[in-house]
């Protein structure tokens, strides 16, 4: 983005004084207004149910902004923001906030020269969406006449495949596809993103990023913490709806996708869809052996949670792709709350050497190849491979080129939605979820909800906090002559 401008646009915040807002879509506006990538005439409106004076929400808004920054705010920088910041405040079922909404919007084209391009940010819970297009679209503030027209809607998308589909349902009454941008945070990383370009910007990797070549494929969403104040949300919820259907499938579709003929949005797309509808559905028995659930010592008394909780807090999977490249190939999915340390990886074990010609050292004992993608924290690449150790003996230990991205670039740290928010205002939606991304997500994981759904009898295992979790999920992967990466 060094160099690009976003278009001009109104930038419409639904649930502007909630947490996302405050912690992350302001300050990344901020960062974005500071890089010189936001126009003059971009402009942001904040709407949401307290009814808070503009100068008072102003004076809120900088405060946060400050605190997320952790420095004091450079005057003429925030200033830029805050003269082009406006709020109105409503029920969001009401029909006449979204008339005022229309007045506030040409009143602020007016007086700021921005044209009638409208980004909407529905930060509101999920069985708002439907409501709030509906109303943008009786308004006539959906339709493309004279300027376009994007809604981004944050995750879940959906609690399982049924409510899925119903919720692209109600979002397609009002929109097309085209302007519907489905958002998740953890693919406007820059380590994420960086997948494509390290897999084929570089022709050592792509002719052995296959079944020939690859053992197996580990990848890891450690957390330290617990539910903390999430215990309502995430009850219902639970770790393979929270991470394992959006973030690491995502993280996953990177990994495995297909060379996409072009660099495009839908190109890409196309590509990462073809992943998920590749991953071989489990059936009721497969369940048992392919997935393991569990909860740490303690979930169930945590504020907000059941006494009789069976929600899971950690899951570890044994996926398969059924297409060519990755035929027989596994993929193990973990991931879990309360565990030793924050980790986020993609670890890519290439298959040992078939023949050992230091004889004396036994094929057994030589560890293999490894290549890891460090999402987060530290984010970075390594990579692993043995050296003779200096000396008449002939020993071999393993060595680790090591890239990180904070020492190397220099960057400063972000939010996280920059990359994203400027993609929706350029409507570059390679980084966002298409419905049919969405709905095949479901469709991999739907047999093993249902699975433990129907498991009312048997006891879920349970970890000690601070730990890599069951020992089940230990089994799981030491079947296969494996082990996870501690």
């Amino acid at each position: 983005m060094s160099n690009l401008r976003a278009e001009p646009c109104v930038f419409v915040i639904f649930g502007a004084s909630g947490d996302l807002t405050r912690h992350k879509l302001l300050p990344a506006i901020f960062n974005l207004s500071e890089e010189g990538h936001l126009p003059d005439e971009f402009t942001i409106l904040g709407i949401a149910r307290p009814p808070l004076q503009e100068t008072d929400y102003r004076a809120q808004m900088r405060e946060q902004v400050r605190e997320v920054e952790g420095e004091p705010l450079e005057e003429d920088k925030w200033r830029k923001i805050e003269n082009q910041l406006y709020y109105i405040s409503g029920e969001f079922d009401d029909a006449a906030l979204f008339e005022r909404l229309k007045q506030k919007l040409a009143e602020i084209g007016k007086r700021h020269g921005t044209p009638p391009n409208y980004l909407f940010y529905l930060a509101v819970p999920p069985n708002l969406f439907g409501l709030v297009v509906e109303r943008l679209s009786n308004a006539g503030l959906t339709h493309e006449a004279d300027g376009w027209r994007r809604v981004i809607v944050e995750k879940p998308f959906g609690y399982d495949l049924a409510t899925a589909r119903a919720l692209n349902a109600e979002l397609r009454k009002g929109l097309q596809e085209s302007q519907i941008y489905r958002i998740d945070h953890y693919l406007g990383k820059e380590t994420v993103q960086n997948i494509l370009a390290f897999r084929f910007a570089n022709g050592i990797f792509e002719p052995i990023w296959n079944r020939r070549y690859v053992d197996h494929v580990q990848m890891t969403v450690a957390e330290s913490v617990g539910v903390e104040r999430r215990g309502a949300y995430y009850d219902k919820a639970g770790a393979l709806r929270d991470i394992v259907q959006n973030h690491m499938f995502q993280v996953m579709t990177l990994v495995a996708m297909e060379p996409p003929i072009s660099f495009k949005g839908e190109d890409v797309r196309d590509e990462k869809a073809r992943v998920l509808h590749a991953v071989q559905p489990l059936s009721p028995p497969e369940v048992s052996r392919h997935a393991v659930r569990a909860q740490y010592a303690g979930y169930r008394k945590e504020p907000s949670v059941n006494g009789d909780s069976r929600t899971e807090t950690f899951v570890a999977l044994r996926l398969f792709l059924d297409n060519w490249r990755w035929a027989g190939v596994p993929f193990y999915l973990r991931t879990g709350k309360k565990l030793p340390t924050r980790l986020t990886e993609v670890a890519i074990q290439f298959k040992c050497p078939p023949l050992m010609l230091f004889r004396d050292t036994p094929v057994q004992s030589i560890p293999p190849n490894v290549l890891v993608l460090r999402i987060q924290p530290n984010e970075g690449i390594s990579l692993s491979f043995e050296a003779k150790v200096p000396g008449p003996a002939t020993k071999l230990d393993t060595v680790t080129m090591d890239f990180n991205y904070a020492e190397y670039f220099k960057v400063e740290p972000v939010t996280g939605y920059e990359t994203l928010l400027f993609d929706a205002m350029a409507g570059d939606q390679t980084l966002f979820h298409r419905m049919d991304m969405v709905e095949a997500g479901w469709c991999a994981v739907q047999p093993i909800l249902d699975a433990w759904q129907r498991d009312t009898t048997s006891s879920i295992p349970t970890y000690d906090q601070g730990t890599w979790g069951p020992s089940e999920a230990d089994v799981l992967i030491e079947h296969d002559g494996r082990s996870w990466r501690d």
